[in-house]
């Protein structure tokens, strides 16, 4: 087998032993395990959103009824030799226990079948006393290097549900049957052994039964459909956004707002710097970690050219004076749920007839997005009315070799070279949230009340596109903003953030004045 339970529940830390200084003497021993002070062992009482992950794990449990479903948090990934990523659990699990960026590495919850649903447990690996060398030792652990770690009734308290040590996970694998499922993307080792476990009860289910009518089915050798599944409708539960998620998106979105503002104060000196984008996305990530957990996703500073690459995350350019910037950006706050905006700013305050030009087109292509996102109306629609007017626009400006009307056909799509991107997104714990839903519940799905997705039409004219005429080239322009589905229509919760070019060139001018 590739793992043995024990490793996969408790991994052992990553060895130093060639460079080690750790004292091992039995005094240091004796000495560092006595004289500390009693510390209070504060429960806390139940975060906010404790009650909106219960109710969310109860939806889940009526989903898979007599099932196991093991859903874990995930490890820390290493970035080099002894150094890791900042971790970050996996969406499913935060959306399900709300434990947020407190959530400790190596967690896993459970819900057990019972005859009414499912009684659900987090196990985490508790900390470990001072009188243990893992609080030394460890330096993955360990409270000496890591600072100090919550007790199981501190987290059963926070989260209000049952929580146990991470040893006894041991009992839920020696129960796992072939029924039991897991989230297999977001702990490889754990999901290997489950999988072994699996395959152990169906062997044991052949040894003593008649395998024709044994009411077990398992994949040898396979992803396991099932477990597909299982990803399939966590992924679908977040697509319908609950009162306490929607205001942690304008939490994000507030947040992010400010750090465009910072950003924008900031650009005589990142347009007067070799690096300048560098400085701008240093910039707005330190608004991220000041009033958040993080950037959401990596910054995008793309100055002059790089705007047309839509992923631009080097940033290493210069921020140059006539020249547009294409900042996208959004703040991941402490519940993990993330805004996911992008602005298109004049480096020196003021847009070119062009570049205004372009870019009021794409606020055009945007305002036609936003006319249609309403409850009812297919969310594929949403991206089919800013193609309207993305075709209509690039071909007035001679650069198809169609009308705007042949453009749109479905055997056609010639303007698409200039947007290859579609025009909205899912958002939420994940920045392309709900990524793994079905066709028919995202792309061609109803747009209902309490969703909340992107509208972010662009125009890309690469520096070398000889269908596009000599003074666009080298422009790119987005506008990105997050919406909320009321009863009423759509809510734009970014719309304190300028939009019209009109609006952007007067925001620059008060916040560098």
């Amino acid at each position: 087998m590739a793992h043995s339970t024990e490793t996969a529940i408790t991994p052992a830390p990553r060895t130093n032993e060639n460079r080690s200084t750790t004292p091992g003497s039995a005094g240091f021993k004796d000495y560092i395990s006595s004289g500390w002070a009693e510390r209070a062992e504060v429960v806390p009482p139940a975060r906010e959103q404790a009650g909106f992950a219960a109710a969310r794990r109860a939806r889940l449990s009526a989903m898979y009824p007599g099932q196991r479903l093991i859903v874990p948090a995930g490890r820390l990934k290493q970035r080099s030799n002894d150094t890791d990523y900042a971790f970050r659990a996996h969406s499913a699990f935060a959306h399900l226990t709300g434990w947020g960026s407190d959530a400790e590495p190596g967690a896993v919850l459970v819900l057990e079948p019972t005859a009414d649903g499912h009684d659900a447990t987090v196990y985490f690996r508790e900390r470990a006393g001072r009188d243990s060398d893992e609080f030394y030792a460890n330096s993955e652990i360990g409270e000496f290097w890591i600072g100090p770690r919550p007790s199981i009734a501190q987290v059963a308290g926070d989260l209000a549900v049952s929580v146990r040590g991470i040893a006894d996970l041991a009992a839920v694998f020696a129960a796992v049957d072939t029924e039991t499922l897991v989230l297999r993307e977001a702990d490889p080792a754990l999901t290997d052994d489950v999988g072994e476990a699996r395959l152990r009860f169906a062997a044991e289910k052949v040894l003593t039964t008649n395998a024709a009518d044994s009411p077990f089915s398992l994949e040898i050798n396979a992803e396991h459909e099932p477990d597909d599944h299982f990803a399939r409708d966590l992924s679908e539960l977040r697509l319908v956004k609950d009162s306490y998620e929607i205001a942690q998106m304008r939490l994000a979105v507030a947040a992010t707002a400010r750090g465009f503002e910072d950003v924008i104060r900031d650009l005589p000196r990142s347009s007067a710097h070799l690096r300048g984008e560098r400085l701008v996305e240093g910039v707005f990530n330190t608004r991220a970690r000041s009033d958040g957990n993080a950037v959401g996703y990596d910054t995008i500073a793309a100055s002059g050219p790089h705007a047309c690459i839509l992923h631009w995350t080097r940033n290493d350019g210069a921020v140059v004076p006539g020249d547009l910037i294409l900042i996208d950006a959004g703040v991941e706050v402490d519940s993990y749920y993330t805004a996911d905006i992008t602005r298109t700013l004049p480096v020196d305050g003021t847009f070119t007839e062009v570049q205004r030009r372009v870019y009021e087109a794409v606020r055009e292509a945007a305002d036609a997005a936003f006319a249609v996102a309403k409850p009812g109306a297919v969310f594929r629609d949403v991206h089919a009315a800013a193609m309207e007017v993305i075709a209509r626009r690039t071909a007035e400006w001679g650069m198809l070799p169609v009308t705007a009307e042949e453009a749109l056909l479905p055997d056609n799509g010639h303007h698409r070279r200039y947007m290859v991107h579609g025009t909205s997104h899912h958002l939420g714990l994940d920045v392309h949230d709900c990524a793994q839903a079905r066709r028919d519940m995202y792309m061609d799905g109803v747009i209902e009340p309490g969703m909340v997705f992107t509208i972010e039409p662009g125009l890309y004219f690469q520096p070398d596109d000889l269908t596009v005429p000599l003074e666009y080239r080298g422009i790119g322009v987005r506008i990105e903003d997050d919406v909320l589905i009321t009863a009423d229509g759509p809510e734009n919760l970014s719309a304190g953030i300028p939009r019209s070019a009109a609006d952007v060139e007067a925001w620059i001018a008060t916040l560098t004045a």
